[in-house]
């Protein structure tokens, strides 16, 4: 099983990694300038700075400082203008408007965003959103990614119940600790979110791990968020208050995640927030009804992460927006090029 899986991930990262290069050597986005539409939303996580090498097993969510000043110059030498999320239905409305727009955009209310990733923004004058969820910033949600790989990282062993009772999982391998991880991964999505990070929860307490520390230790609170406000460059949104996939909950849960994330937001920074990303943002945990209920409750623009170059017409479904990730594998100048040109979402 861990031979087979260790293939898999190879073999995937190396189809994305040659067809990035694909794209960049052959300069295909000069053969097909309509595949970059009017501009892109790029998505962020952790922005820190680079650590030694080993097991991450969620290292497509982190990026360095200097990977993100390589994206914004990237991104201006291509032409595009960057703009704050919230403003660019208003831009793309205007027929005299001819830029393409770029805007930027981390998830989860990191607290290195803070320390790493706004120095940057500040340092070219690019506006950013953060997206709030009010269980991490209150400590009342884990991380459950976050706690899995400290798990599954610091431990040569431990016990989960996967659905047929307890069993001890072995994690002394590289290979043992992600086949690990990404059981957990796929216990999560297959089971009932809360009583998966339940689980996770006991296991990780079972070996003397502190999910809710995690949080505290990368998360900002709400005073930080408060001081953060200050940069004129910063806008928030809102994230849910638990991370929940919000497909998989019934609609007084929904409404619930929505507008008690709205109301943590305000209480935060002093404005009821307008933009919304969904969690996990794919087509399994978001769905045309939570793109409806974010609309009633007053969201103006909601992100997803399912990949995509902004149109003419993106907006007429503003509740549903695309974006593309800055990917933790893929920290190159010519990677960053060839995602700009939109033609990887055309072919794949």
């Amino acid at each position: 099983m861990s031979l087979k899986g260790s293939v898999k991930r190879f073999l995937k990262h190396g189809a994305i990694r040659a067809g990035l290069e694909g794209v960049a050597l052959t300069r295909a986005g000069m053969l097909w300038p309509a595949a970059a539409g009017r501009g892109v939303i790029l998505t962020l996580h952790h922005v820190r700075p680079a650590r030694r090498g080993g097991y991450d097993p969620i290292a497509t969510l982190s990026v360095t400082p200097e990977f993100l000043d390589v994206a914004i110059r990237v991104c201006v030498e291509k032409g595009m203008t960057p703009a704050a999320l919230e403003d660019l239905p208003r831009l793309l409305a205007d027929p005299t408007e001819k830029r393409r727009f770029v805007a930027f955009t981390l998830d989860d209310g990191l607290r290195d965003n803070a320390e790493h990733a706004a120095p940057v923004f500040r340092r070219h004058g690019v506006p950013y959103t953060i997206f709030i969820a009010k269980g991490f910033v209150e400590r009342t949600r884990s991380m459950w990614w976050e706690t899995g790989k400290v798990l599954t990282r610091s431990k040569d062993r431990f016990e989960f119940d996967f659905g047929n009772g307890i069993e001890t999982v072995v994690t002394q391998s590289l290979a043992q600790k992600q086949d690990a991880y990404e059981r957990i991964v796929h216990f999560v999505h297959s089971n009932n979110e809360d009583a998966a990070v339940a689980e996770i929860e006991r296991a990780a307490r079972s070996r003397m791990i502190d999910p809710l520390a995690i949080v505290d230790q990368l998360v900002m609170t709400a005073d930080e968020l408060r001081a953060l406000s200050a940069d004129p460059l910063v806008r928030f949104g809102a994230h849910t208050q638990t991370h929940i996939a919000m497909a998989r909950v019934d609609e007084a849960r929904l409404a619930e995640e929505i507008t008690g994330s709205m109301d943590a937001v305000e209480t935060y920074v002093g404005y009821r927030p307008t933009t919304f990303a969904y969690p996990y943002g794919t087509k399994v945990a978001v769905s045309p009804r939570e793109f409806d209920a974010v609309k009633k409750a007053g969201i103006k623009l909601a992100v997803t992460t399912r990949p995509g170059m902004l149109t003419a017409d993106s907006f007429d479904r503003p509740t549903e927006l695309p974006r593309i990730s800055l990917n933790g594998h893929y920290q190159r100048q010519r990677y960053v090029k060839a995602l700009l040109t939109g033609i990887p979402f055309k072919l794949f």
